[in-house]
């Protein structure tokens, strides 16, 4: 056993960082609530409130390092999103967002650190510059939990993501001014090597993305090599950069990953992915270790004034710095107002301000010692204020996803246009896409959502709005494409909510393909052809409810030949019925079913 009072085990911190971390954002699906909330609180009870948890205790020194490390992976996770073909009619609102945004931000920011907090202007002016930042650690959990329309999605991606590094340099640049005025450094020299420092990190950043871009064209790394050799080349470039200028690190690994986006790379996706995997590991781990690292002491020296400090960078700063920065783009007062009330701050703003704090303090800056302290608050406060608050304000201003989880069709065919009605009928958002114009007429003459093309397009990604289905029915008559619309889905709405039509030869082996290619498969033993000949001979889909008085017994009894195809649950989960076994549904569910021509006479009585 472990003796508490000598801590952990670094191994026993690491599992405990990691099952705190994971486990949190776990009961964070479970029960929809904000991810990032659970893992400051999980962090700060099993550290300064039970002492289980003490990084610098259990890990060392090496706890900051690791953390610079974990955030230069995010970032360069965050730039690998970054493609430039799919920021479509967003990228002016992005554009204003960095350039006007991040000086403005600044301003207001130090004003806010000057006249809420009563720093000097030298701390408020470092401080500043690093809340720029707006927190790629904390608005993809965000953003996953509170399902954005795609246009202000993009935009608060983009901004955290851009205006990190750019927050890190602001605070690098007042840090030199500060020295210059408190040293006697030659400004000169201070600011030619802080210019200096920029351009290097720019040019390891692109070296480093052009070089990783080059060799995966021309096949110089294997593909069992690629994400091992990606990994290093990034640890490589932030190290090289950041040990010639501090926080610089943070630009390069940006300008890396926005490089290799747009390379139209042929892995792209498999990297990318596994980046998301590895950044949701790394974000969870990085929340605790913060969390955990949390010294009270420290807190009891701020006053009243960090209170007026958050409520005016909440309540002032941010929304005036977003409103003015995107007056004129054309975007809808709601998106602006979404994006302006939405500014929370994460690890990148922690770490960095805990750095510049005590090398401000080391320079003869008092007020240094308060920014740590201070940017903890704000980001206890903005967290959970934006982790309870964005999913209601979207839904409130109409930009969020659907409250019953939509289905998203790919084929009109008889089959998926019976089923799409039925589901308008209960109020189920539908989408009917193809790449055939003439299958749409269906479809259009019934009045139902359609989508005119392929619908794993780029024009797809512009104009269909993904956030509003959870549920995927690839449907058309050809199974390979079906297969590769299931497969590409997949890891986007989850592998039990795609759905395959039943291939009908997959029983043989020389048909059959791996468990890990396609969605879910429905309608075995009948196919595409099967369901277009039963109801083109006149069989129909109908919707049954059932009740304590009329169970799926009952249901089974009356119509016994009858085909159950399709259910909804009590909160509207459709799921499509696998098999010839009728699945085991209570009062409450509806299913759906394909009734012979016979059956017409009688379909009122029973539904």
């Amino acid at each position: 056993m472990t003796d508490p009072a000598a801590g952990l085990s670094p191994s026993m911190a690491f599992a405990l960082i990691g099952a705190l971390g994971v486990g949190s954002q776990w009961i964070a699906w479970r029960f929809h609530l904000p991810a990032i909330v659970l893992m400051l609180a999980a962090g700060i009870l099993a550290g300064p409130v039970l002492g289980l948890l003490d990084p610098v205790r259990d890990i060392g020194e090496i706890t900051r390092p690791l953390i610079s490390l974990a955030v230069a992976v995010i970032l360069f996770e965050g730039g690998l999103s970054l493609d430039l073909h799919r920021l479509g009619d967003a990228r002016r609102g992005v554009l204003r967002l960095v350039v006007i945004g991040a000086p403005l931000g600044w301003l207001l920011s130090a004003l806010a650190l000057r006249y809420g907090a009563g720093l000097g202007w030298e701390a408020a002016s470092v401080f500043g510059g690093i809340m720029v930042v707006t927190g790629p650690t904390v608005i993809a959990p965000l953003l996953r939990q509170a399902r954005l329309a795609r246009r202000p999605a993009q935009l608060l991606q983009w901004e955290a993501i851009v205006n990190d590094p750019i927050g890190a340099m602001a605070a690098v640049l007042a840090f030199q001014i500060v020295l210059v005025l408190h040293t006697g450094m030659e400004a000169p020299g201070a600011l030619g090597h802080l210019a200096l420092g920029v351009l290097f990190a720019l040019a390891v950043g692109l070296a480093a993305g052009f070089g990783i871009a080059r060799a995966f064209w021309r096949g110089w790394v294997p593909e069992y090599m690629k994400v091992p050799v990606l990994f290093v080349v990034l640890l490589a470039a932030f190290a090289l950069s950041d040990n010639y200028l501090h926080e610089s690190g943070l630009l390069a690994v940006t300008v890396m990953g926005l490089v290799i986006a747009n390379a139209d790379l042929p892995s792209y996706e498999e990297l990318r992915r596994f980046k998301e995997h590895a950044t949701i590991l790394l974000v969870s781990g990085v929340f605790i270790l913060l969390a955990a690292s949390l010294d009270f002491a420290t807190l009891s020296a701020l006053t009243w004034r960090a209170g007026l400090f958050v409520a005016l960078v909440v309540l002032l700063a941010r929304p005036l710095t977003v409103l003015v920065s995107l007056t004129g783009t054309g975007l809808p007062w709601r998106e602006r107002l979404l994006i302006a009330l939405t500014g929370p701050r994460g690890v990148v703003l922690v770490a960095v301000a805990g750095l510049f704090g005590e090398r401000l303090a080391e320079a003869g800056v008092a007020d240094g010692a308060l920014i740590g302290p201070l940017a903890f608050v704000l980001v206890l406060a903005t967290v959970v204020i934006h982790g309870f608050s964005l999913g209601p304000m979207a839904r409130a201003l109409g930009l969020a996803g659907a409250e019953v989880p939509g289905v998203l069709f790919v084929g009109a065919s008889r089959l998926t246009v019976g089923l799409a009605e039925i589901l308008r009928k209960e109020e189920v958002p539908v989408l009917i896409a193809d790449p055939n114009h003439s299958h749409l007429g269906r479809a259009r003459a019934a009045g139902l959502p359609s989508f005119y093309g392929d619908i794993l397009s780029e024009a797809a990604e512009h104009q269909v709005e993904l956030l509003s289905f959870s549920s995927l029915v690839a449907a058309t008559d050809n199974d390979a494409y079906n297969t590769l619309v299931a497969t590409d889905f997949a890891p986007e709405f989850g592998r039990d909510n795609c759905w395959q039509i039943a291939r009908m030869r997959a029983e043989k082996s020389r048909h059959a393909l791996p468990t890990q290619l396609g969605g879910r498969p429905f309608g075995e033993g009948l196919g595409y052809e099967g369901f277009e000949r039963l109801l083109a001979e006149g069989w129909t889909l109908r919707m049954t409810r059932l009740s304590e008085e009329f169970t799926l017994a009952d249901w089974r009894e009356k119509r016994p030949e009858a085909r159950l195809v399709a259910h909804l649950g009590p909160k509207g989960t459709f799921r499509l019925v696998r098999g010839d076994k009728d699945p085991d549904l209570g009062p409450g569910f509806r299913i759906i079913a394909l009734r012979p021509p016979e059956a017409k006479g009688t379909a009122a009585a029973a539904s």
